[in-house]
């Protein structure tokens, strides 16, 4: 007999009350949901544990997958965010020494913003605790269940994807 879970108990009360739901549906939307706030758990608590507000963690990670430089305005398009809100983070980001801000090499008008060894430092800890939850969760599966696990979620986000309307945070 297969293991059970929280969610085989719902899908069982839920079948009788509402004789169409579709068991496998029903169980692969529920075990997402429950799978993402999960994680969303594990991120936060990595956040306590590094001492980062969700939204330093957010300017320092779009930071880092810039290579660890970039201007004011690209992190405020990555975030989606007025540029003076971007202003606001990035001074308390700068308080802590988490980067540090200097005049352009092209346009001395402008500055550029760099991840210091420190915000790196700080960010990575964060990413580490969920990777290493993310591994420790996708571990029960195979590489090929992997693959094919990641290939069957791309075909459903690109049909939620091409259905318009909805806002995709990376």
């Amino acid at each position: 007999m297969e293991p059970r879970d929280w969610t085989d108990g719902h899908v069982e009360l839920w079948l009788p009350v509402l004789p169409d739901l579709d068991p496998d549906i029903e169980g692969a939307v529920t075990r997402m949901q429950k799978l993402s706030v999960h994680l969303r758990r594990v991120r936060e608590q990595s956040l306590v544990d590094v001492d980062l507000e969700r939204h330093e963690f957010d300017t320092l990670h779009k930071l880092a997958g810039r290579g660890g430089t970039a201007t004011p305005s690209q992190l405020a398009a990555d975030l989606d965010l007025a540029p003076a809100s971007v202003t606001g983070r990035l001074d308390g980001l700068e308080r802590r020494g988490l980067v540090h801000r200097t005049p352009s090499k092209t346009d001395r008008r402008r500055v550029d913003v760099e991840l210091t060894a420190a915000g790196r430092s700080i960010w990575a800890g964060a990413m580490d605790e969920l990777g290493h939850e993310e591994h420790r969760l996708l571990g029960v599966l195979s590489p090929d269940e992997r693959k094919q696990l990641n290939d069957m979620l791309r075909q459903i986000m690109v049909v939620a994807e091409e259905g318009g309307g909805a806002h995709w945070d990376h």
